[in-house]
């Protein structure tokens, strides 16, 4: 039986970052209140869960600008191996607090943030063709965001007690720095050449690390000359009117990104209308995000490809209805206060543990809504310059992570709220707006132009 190669090398993408992830998304869930714990047992530790994210974040975006120039010398399986071994060292640190060790860890997981995802969006488009992409990227949606179901049950049973104690902290911190490293093992063992040689332009020309990427008749390009074109590119494409269009899209997952993985979770705990199990719930929030992540990406993923009302525009509304569900549910049952220090305010109805987690769910389906269409239409539409295009998706959400965790210490529950409802808007109206138009132009480019000869069979060419 002939095995398809391009679905292996994604489905091992897809659980080596599963795997990685589980260490990484299930440690910023709870670093702000592990982070908190330990300045407890130790004063001389002031690092802040907030900051660590903020430089993580801001890191990522600024080097999202030079990942395709090291992915057009290395290739994309070394920036995705490479990238994962800075996640892998990141998780190893908590095992020895320092205030120091946590920030320069915080830059390095940033540089290889940038490395791996940007790697990770050119894999995936060159192992997927046109009818390919939305399954792929749906399935290792759903693939990688599991990752947030073994970490937080862990979490939950780990962190019963009422107090994190140190042998907790080391515990979790032990068994997360294990599942990365298997992760990363799987990376750099199990990725394969894609199935077929892909022209990825003079801008992502590769070097002999990767050579099965480069046809023939391709013109070899010097390593700095190769960097040099790529970064050019990704400048070209940036200030573009679509890929402007698109920044909303790319600005609010970034800043979604932040409230589902960290301050909705740390909210909870930090309410003590929820009792004493509210350290717990932490895991059990993080595990409900992660539900509603994995049915979104396996639904759209399935589905995608057979009908049209599971891709582009359709899912992209039904993610703005829910998240709007999210942000009501959180308005309403959490108090309004800088979640960073306990409270005992309750919110504007009497607080549920079970609202709070449909709001969890609800995050996670909308986030799984919003990032399988941007993925599938940058795969569709930036085919030839996927690195620029991925690298450029990371920047812009990476930017506004990196800016809500600076003011998540700041501005309160609900002014965030108030932030994030504004960006959705914005940026589901932009999304719908390119997507619809992209799809109209190749309607038009699939129809015979009648001022060409009708014999020739010829088709109208265009640029959307």
């Amino acid at each position: 039986m002939r095995v398809d190669r391009g679905f292996t090398n994604v489905m091992v993408l897809s659980w080596g970052f599963m795997l990685v992830f589980t260490a990484f998304q299930t440690m910023g869930n709870i670093e702000k209140k592990v982070l908190a714990s330990i300045q407890e047992d130790e004063p001389s530790f002031n690092g802040d869960g907030y900051v660590s994210l903020c430089i993580i974040y801001g890191t990522f975006s600024l080097f999202n600008w030079l990942a395709p120039s090291f992915i057009s010398v290395t290739g994309p399986r070394t920036s995705i191996v490479v990238g994962c071994s800075c996640y892998v060292l990141f998780i190893a640190t908590f095992l020895y607090p320092r205030t120091e060790l946590l920030y320069i860890a915080s830059v390095l997981v940033g540089i290889g943030a940038a490395l791996a995802w940007t790697g990770h969006g050119l894999f995936l488009t060159i192992n997927s063709d046109e009818e390919t992409m939305s399954r792929n990227s749906g399935l290792f949606w759903a693939i990688f965001q599991s990752s947030l179901f073994v970490g937080n049950v862990f979490v939950f049973v780990t962190f019963k007690s009422g107090r994190i104690s140190e042998s907790q902290r080391s515990l979790v911190f032990k068994v997360l720095t294990a599942v990365s490293s298997l992760g990363l093992l799987l990376l750099a063992f199990g990725l394969r050449k894609p199935p077929q040689q892909v022209d990825l332009g003079p801008a992502e020309g590769v070097s002999s690390a990767d050579k099965e990427l480069r046809i023939p008749e391709a013109p070899k390009q010097p390593p700095l000359v190769a960097a040099w074109w790529a970064l050019a590119e990704a400048f070209r494409i940036f200030f573009t009117a679509r890929m402007m269009l698109l920044a909303l899209m790319f600005v609010y997952t970034g800043l979604a990104l932040t409230f589902l993985s960290s301050v909705y979770s740390s909210s909870i705990s930090f309410t003590e209308a929820f009792g004493e199990d509210r350290n717990s719930l932490i895991g059990m929030s993080g595990f409900c995000v992660g539900l509603g992540e994995v049915v979104g990406g396996a639904i759209f993923g399935m589905l995608a490809s057979k009908c049209g009302l599971f891709s582009g525009s359709p899912v992209v509304i039904m993610g703005f209805f829910v998240h709007s569900f999210a942000y009501l549910a959180a308005l309403l049952n959490l108090p309004d206060f800088i979640p960073s220090t306990d409270t005992d305010k309750e919110g504007l109805i009497s607080t549920s543990s079970t609202l709070a987690m449909a709001g969890s769910i609800a995050l996670g389906l909308g986030d799984a809504c919003f990032n399988t269409q941007v993925y599938a239409l940058l795969g569709t539409i930036y085919a030839q310059d996927s690195a620029s295009a991925f690298a450029l998706f990371k920047f812009c959400q990476s930017v506004a992570a990196a800016s809500s965790f600076f003011y998540s210490n700041r501005v309160t529950l609900h002014g965030q709220l108030a932030i994030l409802t504004i960006s959705m808007i914005l940026g589901t109206c932009a999304f719908c707006y390119v997507e619809i138009k992209h799809r109209r132009s190749k309607r038009l480019c699939s129809t015979p132009c009648p001022e060409l000869d009708n014999d020739s069979g010829d088709h109208v060419l265009c640029s959307d």
